[in-house]
C-alpha cells in the first residue's frame, strides 16, 4: 500500500508498483483500442458516456449555485460546495474521455438535467442516481472505461457520506462469487488488490491501539469489511487455480503512527490504497462477476474513507475520483 512497505524479505506488492503498472496499461489500452478502430471502421454509435459526462456537468453547476460563491460554513453550503467539486471532476474526465473517441451525437437524445436544484436533498438523489448509472455502464464498458466509470460511480457514494442521514450507510458487503478462469492480467490485479487488502486489515488493529472507545465501531466495521474483501479475494483466485497472496507479518507506515490523528491518517491511506486496487482490477477484466466485486470493494473503500479523512484532517474530504487519486492532502 502507499507508504507501507513490508518487514519481510519477500518482494511486496506495493502501490507504486501497482501505480507504474497502471500507468504502462492506461497507455497501452487506448492505443490497442485505436488500432482496432481503425481496423473495424469508425464507431458511429451514440457514445453512452455523453450522459453521464452531461449530467456531472449539471450536477457541479447545481451544487455550486446552492453552496454560494462566500465562505459560508453553513453545512449544506459546504457540503454543496465539496459535491460541486466532485461532480466538476467527474465531468472533466467523463468529457476528455468522450472528446477522445469523438463518437457522434443522438440528436434525439433526452435534455439533460436541471443545472439548478430547490434543496440539498435534490442533491442526494441525483448523486445516488448519477452512481447508479455509472455502476451499470462499468459492467460492460471497455477496460479503461470500466475503470473511469467506477470511480465516478465509487465517487458519488462517497459524496453521498456528506449526508447526516447516510452515514451509517458506509458498506453493503460484496458477493460471494467464484470464478473458474482468469486472464494472467485479471490475476496479477487481483493480487495486488488482496494486498491492500491483507495491509488494510492490519492497519486497523495497529491503529485500533492510538484510537479511543469512540472509535471502535467504526474500526470494527472497518476490519471486518476488509475482511470480507481479502476472503471474497482469495476464493476468486483460488477457484481459479492461483494460489492467493499470503499477508506479510507486519507493514512499516511511512510516517509513524503516534497518536490519533497519525492513526486516522493511516487508515485513510488504506483505504486509499485498496481503492487503488480495485481500480486496477476493473481496468484489467472482462469478467462481469470479477468487475461487480472490483465495484463493491472500490465503493466501499471510498465511502469508509470519507469518515477517515474528516478524522485526520485530510482535504479533500471526499476523494474526487477514489481509485485514481492519492490520499495526500
Amino acid at each position: 500500500m502507499h507508504g507501507v512497505t513490508s518487514r519481510s524479505p519477500r518482494p511486496a506488492l506495493t502501490r507504486r508498483t501497482l501505480l507504474r503498472a497502471a500507468g504502462l496499461a492506461a497507455l497501452a489500452v487506448p492505443a490497442s483500442a485505436g488500432l482496432t478502430a481503425c481496423a473495424s471502421g469508425y464507431e458511429d454509435a451514440p457514445d453512452p458516456l455523453r450522459p453521464l459526462w452531461l449530467r456531472a456537468a449539471a450536477d457541479a453547476k447545481a451544487a455550486d449555485a446552492l453552496g454560494g460563491s462566500g465562505p459560508g460554513a453553513a453545512p449544506a453550503a459546504e457540503s454543496a460546495r465539496r459535491i460541486a467539486a466532485v461532480r466538476s471532476a467527474h465531468a472533466d474526465a467523463l468529457r476528455a474521455e468522450v472528446r477522445r473517441l469523438n463518437r457522434p451525437v443522438d440528436e434525439n437524445a433526452k435534455p439533460g438535467p436541471a443545472q439548478s436544484v430547490d434543496d440539498i436533498g435534490q442533491l442526494w438523489t441525483r448523486l445516488a442516481e448519477a452512481a447508479e448509472q455509472a455502476r451499470r455502464l462499468a459492467a460492460e464498458a471497455p477496460r479503461h472505461r470500466a475503470g473511469l466509470l467506477g470511480s465516478v460511480s465509487a465517487g458519488c457514494a462517497a459524496a453521498l457520506q456528506l449526508d447526516d442521514s447516510r452515514r451509517g450507510d458506509v458498506d453493503t458487503g460484496v458477493d460471494q462469487v467464484t470464478v473458474t478462469t482468469l486472464d494472467d492480467d485479471t490475476a496479477a490485479a487481483l493480487q495486488t488488490a488482496l494486498a491492500a487488502e491483507h495491509a488494510a486489515c492490519w492497519v486497523y488493529d495497529l491503529s485500533r491501539a492510538f484510537l479511543s472507545a469512540d472509535y471502535d465501531n467504526g474500526l470494527t466495521g472497518g476490519w471486518r469489511a476488509h475482511a470480507q474483501r481479502r476472503d471474497a479475494c482469495e476464493r476468486v483466485l483460488a477457484g481459479a487455480g492461483h494460489t492467493p497472496v499470503a499477508a506479510e507479518a507486519a507493514y512499516v507506515p511511512a510516517e509513524p503512527v503516534t497518536g490519533a490523528e497519525s492513526a486516522a491518517r493511516v487508515v485513510a491511506t488504506a483505504e486509499s490504497d485498496t481503492a487503488a486496487g480495485w481500480h486496477g482490477v476493473l481496468e484489467r477484466t472482462d469478467d462481469a462477476t470479477v468487475r461487480t466485486l472490483a465495484v463493491q470493494c472500490l465503493t466501499g473503500a471510498a465511502t469508509r474513507g470519507v469518515h477517515w479523512r474528516r478524522e485526520a484532517g485530510i482535504e479533500p474530504v471526499v476523494p474526487n475520483l477514489p481509485g485514481r487519486e492519492s490520499v495526500a492532502s
